[in-house]
């Protein structure tokens, strides 16, 4: 069995050094590198309406880890009331064991998450906003004036234990409420996000409505309000957009992506999302444009199939289900050989 993995590990990696295209496409030049931010433990699970063992959170972050993922997004310090999938963060946090070389961010909606979050060893945080005022009231019960107030405590609180604050805008393209958002309007969150101390700001498509169209708009936007560096793309698979989405934004200029191993996701507060474009299906496309970014393929798909394993579902990951498949027919031929 494991010989019949390292082949088609061996045969994958073969096959993209020698047809890869680089990192010039259709006249736009993409990153020579990507940082993947991997959201699957807190973006992927909270979603999910039943309840997973924390050793089995636990297990998801080492192995991802071990794939190479060197920014893991560990859990939520949010109130387990409105998401009881994450009730377990600070234990969560505590149970890793933490790799020097692989960042742990944890996300922290108001002071308490935060002090929670300091308490339980948390070394980066983030935050989030939303650039559409009828999703800023339902997902944090303020409106997105009052949101930035908050965020203002917290961004001094974090500086003053010198932890660094990633910032979310959540509906950057459109609002499972009130439709399009403007791309001016994603973009001014964004840059008050920033102007806060917020080192990076990830631009989320939270319902997954966007399209290349629409993302390149909302980033373009974006760049005139704050660096391209300091933007990150964290696009949603509803409409079968999401790599296609994210391409657009390294056309942009952007190199950080979050994704979720397996797809895994989706928002308890957008009726319909659907998952996070999966892991497996970016790396799978940066590896095509000979594109770094540090994740070992064949050990990604294992972390997928253990979650996948655990929650009892099948992958949402168009990659996993394909490699997956493959090994079983490679593991069938060593068998009948």
């Amino acid at each position: 069995m494991l010989k019949a993995k390292r082949l088609l590990a061996l045969k994958h990696s073969i096959s993209w050094r020698y047809f890869s295209l680089g990192t010039d496409f259709l006249g736009a030049r993409l990153p020579d590198s990507v940082t993947i931010v991997e959201v699957g433990p807190r973006d992927g699970l909270q979603n999910e309406k039943q309840t997973i063992p924390t050793e089995v959170k636990v297990e998801l972050i080492h192995r991802l880890g071990h794939a190479g993922l060197k920014v893991i997004e560990a859990t939520s310090f949010v109130s387990p009331k409105w998401v009881p999938q994450l009730a377990d963060s600070a234990d969560v946090l505590q149970q890793i064991n933490r790799h020097p070389d692989v960042r742990y961010p944890v996300l922290t909606p108001n002071m308490k998450g935060l002090q929670r979050a300091l308490e339980a060893g948390a070394e980066e945080v983030a935050i989030f906003a939303a650039a559409s005022e009828t999703f800023s009231r339902r997902n944090t019960n303020c409106s997105i004036d009052e949101s930035m107030k908050r965020f203002t405590d917290i961004c001094q609180a974090a500086k003053e234990a010198r932890v660094q604050v990633r910032g979310y805008v959540s509906c950057a393209v459109g609002c499972p409420y009130e439709g399009q958002v403007a791309p001016a309007a994603a973009a001014d969150v964004a840059a008050r996000l920033y102007e806060l101390g917020c080192y990076e700001v990830s631009m989320g498509d939270t319902n997954g409505v966007g399209t290349p169209a629409t993302v390149a708009a909302m980033f373009q936007a974006c760049t005139k309000a704050l660096p391209v560096k300091a933007l990150a793309a964290h696009m949603h698979d509803t409409y079968g957009q999401g790599c296609a989405n994210v391409l657009t934004a390294l056309q942009m200029g952007v190199s950080v992506v979050d994704t979720s191993v397996a797809g895994l996701g989706g928002c308890p507060y957008s009726p319909g999302a659907q998952g996070n474009v999966a892991t497996e299906d970016v790396v799978y496309m940066l590896s095509g444009f000979g594109i770094h970014h540090g994740v070992d393929l064949d050990k990604l798909v294992d972390a997928s199939a253990f979650i996948c394993g655990a929650l009892k579902r099948d992958t949402m990951a168009n990659v996993s289900q394909a490699m997956l498949a493959a090994r079983k027919r490679s593991e069938a031929e060593a068998l009948s050989a």
